[in-house]
């Protein structure tokens, strides 16, 4: 069964994903032991972050990463004071979209590969869809797949529009997928996230003078099942999916305390 990452596991892992862009371990870890930035974290906890990247398979064994974490990944950090940072840029915008776009080429090439025998890139032609691909075998077996990408392995944070969530409350072919983006663009791993999850996660709007037009969800591992289906069928064989052991896979929620 996959670990289950803390909060301060997925800090740690998050910084290593990002300095070991720039240097090998023994430098990070001397880093992490010696600069007043990094002391929220005591080594422990660098040392778990580093672990638990290498039983996912984020890094190989030379300690370089297998996903690219851009610097806009690191923002949904903490404060000393536990309060998210917001923040917005530009440059994070425009990685954010570079991101979103390998997913849905990495998820278009899979589909071809397997043979699906109508695939179309509805994305490219218009927003107003609601979903990013059509795929079908038949008239029978049809799916409309909302691509949501990331390269963050330790938790999959996702943007749903109200017009996205419309189209899946009426259309029974829709199905969102998660793809985790390698550095080489390819797919690293791929999700089908449960519907019924994202219904009970939505706000709700509270009057006539106020609507939600998007939102923004942390999608739980047990809201996630490993592979790429709607609820009638299997888009592809598992054998040929990438199903690297992230974003916490599990069963059923975790009792509370």
């Amino acid at each position: 069964m996959p670990s289950l990452a803390t909060e301060a596991t997925r800090r740690a892992a998050l910084r290593w994903l990002s300095e070991l862009r720039v240097a090998g371990v023994p430098r990070v870890r001397v880093l992490f032991a010696n600069h007043p930035r990094y002391a929220d974290l005591t080594p422990a906890q660098y040392a778990e972050g580093f672990a638990w990247l290498r039983r996912m398979g984020m890094v190989t064994s030379a300690g370089r990463p297998v996903v690219e974490i851009g610097d806009g990944a690191l923002l949904g950090d903490l404060t000393a004071e536990g309060v998210p940072r917001v923040l917005w840029s530009q440059a994070a915008e425009d990685a954010k979209r570079v991101v979103g776009a390998a997913g849905e080429q990495a998820l278009l090439r899979l589909l071809r590969q397997g043979g699906v025998p109508y695939v179309r890139h509805v994305a490219a032609d218009s927003d107003a869809y609601g979903y990013d691909i059509e795929a079908a075998r038949s008239v029978y077996e049809r799916a409309h797949i909302e691509v949501k990408a990331t390269t963050d392995p330790t938790r999959l944070v996702v943007h749903l529009t109200r017009h996205e969530y419309e189209v899946m409350a009426t259309d029974a072919e829709w199905c969102l997928a998660a793809v985790l983006v390698g550095s080489d663009g390819s797919a690293v791993s791929i999700a089908t996230v449960d519907r019924e999850w994202i219904h009970s996660a939505v706000p709700a709007d509270q009057g006539r003078d106020g609507r939600w037009e998007a939102a923004r969800l942390t999608v739980p591992g047990y809201a996630l099942t490993p592979g790429l289906a709607t609820e009638a069928w299997a888009l592809l064989p598992g054998e040929m999916l990438p199903s690297a052991p992230v974003w916490a896979f599990r069963r059923q929620p975790q009792p509370s305390a």
